[in-house]
């Protein structure tokens, strides 16, 4: 599955974790030295931040993009040099070009928290008569919200189109992998649909959940700052009063919290969608084999694998069920619990709407990048049962036995066939 698209993968994916927290060392250790000395002026602790596309083009964003252009060059070419693969421009450029784009998403919802303040305390200005605020105070305010928004879009736009093409890539990859393969793996069950159907949504789902999972980290080093600051217009939260860093302390809770239930609640999901796929490529096997052979595809036949694919669909109609209630409910109680704790301080009169705009956008982010698992646990089930099926053709490949559920299948499949 790696090995096909990334030279070494268990090397290389443990080489890119020690080389990123090195990188990530400088850049935070001697990373504002390094570009004072080249000349990048920095600014200094505290300024006010920009607001509006000058954001993206500060002396620090510029350090940034050749700082991560350089450590992104230098690994890929020790890689290249240590160890040279087929698909290196894709798995470690390619990969470094959606990093960087998931980076600027994650930045485009900095600027536009930045935005929401002075626009929020505008509107309560207005509401309220103060301060003369003009039509024209506010239609450059949406103007600069304008031209954030459409560089997002133009960005996101490109990032789909190169994201799909890299996906497919990484398809191809595996297809002329496993193929090269194929006499040894053709016996495996469902072999034909696992290469032609499998190995796209296996690299559709890995990227997708890839991106997530640095999309989390890299909002939170963006989020958990600006909530810090935030934290000192809240002093005390509903039930337990005065506490330190409030609004860290409930969202870790929160968060904590939504991801334990989902753990555990969605315990037995990865199984069934497997045991699904399974019953059903049985039943599509066996009616496909009977459309040239009448011998196959008998009454008792279909009538025994149907009731299997039954049986496993209502486990997995149940299972979902209780799922599916318990995180409806939490993701409901998740639009209203940041108002729940920032009632005191609201009824205290100690924010402006523009702050509190902030604060709930902060508030926000930070919660969902900790609350991963609770909105990927669908995709996440998906992917272990993709992953179950490729495991088998991994085996067939290296002569090893097949996972046990293959080896039961097989012998079900045999016995159809006496």
């Amino acid at each position: 599955m790696f090995e096909s698209f990334f030279p070494k993968p268990k090397l290389f994916f443990g080489s890119l974790v020690i080389y990123a927290a090195i990188v990530v060392g400088i850049w935070y250790s001697v990373g504002d030295s390094i570009a004072t000395s080249l000349g990048f002026a920095l600014p200094e602790a505290g300024a006010p931040p920009v607001i509006g596309l000058g954001f993206f083009i500060t002396p620090q964003f510029l350090w940034f993009y050749l700082f991560y252009t350089v450590v992104t060059l230098i690994f890929w070419a020790a890689w290249q040099r240590y160890s040279p693969h087929k698909w290196h421009l894709w798995s470690i450029l390619g990969s470094s070009v959606i990093l960087f784009t998931t980076y600027y998403g994650v930045q485009v919802s900095v600027a536009i928290n930045h935005w929401r303040r002075p626009f929020g305390d505008m509107l309560q200005n207005a509401l309220t008569g103060e301060n003369n605020v003009t039509s024209a105070d506010f239609m450059e305010l949406m103007v600069i919200f304008a031209q954030i928004a459409f560089m997002a879009v133009v960005v996101f736009t490109l990032t789909r189109f190169f994201v799909s093409h890299y996906v497919f890539r990484w398809r191809r990859a595996m297809t002329d992998y496993y193929m090269a393969h194929w006499k040894r793996v053709r016996h495996v069950e469902g072999a034909s649909q696992r290469i032609q159907e499998d190995t796209q949504r296996f690299a559709s789902i890995v990227e997708g959940l890839g991106v997530s999972i640095v999309d989390s980290i890299m909002t939170l080093f963006a989020f958990l700052p600006i909530l810090l600051d935030l934290s000192q217009y809240v002093t005390e939260l509903p039930i337990v009063g005065a506490i330190p860093a409030p609004l860290m302390t409930a969202v870790l809770f929160w968060s904590l919290f939504g991801t334990v239930l989902m753990a555990v609640i969605g315990i037995k999901l990865p199984g069934l969608y497997f045991r699904n796929q399974r019953v059903e490529a049985a039943f599509r096997k066996e009616l496909v084999l009977g459309e040239n052979n009448e011998e196959r595809a008998g009454p008792i036949t279909i009538s025994e694998l149907f009731s299997n694919v039954t049986r496993n669909y209502f486990r997995l109609y149940f299972h979902y069920l209780y799922f599916n209630v318990a995180r409806s409910l939490y993701l409901q109680a998740d639009n209203i619990f940041a108002y729940f704790i920032l009632v005191p301080t609201m009824v205290a009169a100690k924010i402006t709407y523009g702050i509190l705009q902030q604060i709930l956008t902060a508030f926000s982010q930070v919660s969902n990048s900790f609350q991963f698992l609770v909105n990927s646990w669908p995709t996440i089930v998906e992917l272990l049962s993709i992953h179950k099926r490729l495991v088998s053709f991994d085996a067939a490949i290296a002569d090893q036995p097949l996972p046990q559920i293959d080896q039961d299948y097989m012998a079900s499949d045999s016995k159809l066939d006496g």
